[in-house]
């Protein structure tokens, strides 16, 4: 259904990736991509970045929610990156997962996206479809991606985690599902315990 399903944020370096999936949290990807435009046009690197004050930077990401606490967090990365890792993103998860604002689903993200490293990170969409298809019965994010690495081949894992997220937000909503346009509906638990309602509608 999705073959083409890819990262939606918009970004250059890894550096960017991080932050903008730092931005993302609460906040969809188109409404990141407005703020990041500019944002990584001004400021492309840790560096850079760190030539603004954090109430600069407040000020350049205030469209997105919680903008006050990722500049902080953001405001501290840039400057670990620069002290620490010469301006560098780091590969390892452990190292990823120190950072300020960062946690295991964005360094997934990071690793997988910027740098081709096997990660499946599980945000709501994947949450919510994984068990919704029945591919795991989990409440936690940490579980879903327990359960969905075992049955998914590492190969395949960066693929998975975009494919589902692009069902989770294309049809597969957290309210309002389009059940009825779906075509894995014969194949969902979700859809069949609900298939009275969708039929009627």
């Amino acid at each position: 259904m999705y073959p083409d399903a890819h990262c939606e944020l918009e970004f250059d370096t890894p550096f960017q990736l991080l932050i903008a999936t730092i931005l993302s949290a609460q906040s969809t990807d188109v409404q990141v991509n407005k703020v990041t435009k500019g944002l990584f046009e001004k400021y492309p690197t840790a560096e850079v970045m760190l030539t603004m004050t954090e109430a600069q930077l407040a000020n350049e990401i205030r469209g997105l929610g919680l903008f006050r606490n990722k500049s902080k967090n953001i405001y501290q990365t840039c400057r670990i990156l620069v002290e620490e890792y010469n301006g560098q993103v780091p590969m390892e998860r452990e190292a990823l997962e120190a950072l300020p604002g960062v946690g295991r689903k964005t360094a997934s993200v990071v690793l997988s996206n910027a740098f081709g490293i096997p990660a499946l990170a599980v945000d709501t969409h994947v949450q919510r479809v994984s068990n919704r298809l029945a591919l795991v019965k989990s409440e936690t994010p940490i579980e879903t991606e327990k359960q969905l690495t075992k049955k998914i081949a590492k190969k395949k894992w960066l693929d998975t985690h975009h494919q589902l997220i692009w069902h989770g937000r294309r049809l597969c909503m957290a309210r309002n599902p389009k059940c009825s346009r779906c075509d894995l509906l014969p194949l969902c638990k979700y859809g069949q315990s609900n298939i009275d309602k969708i039929i009627s509608k």
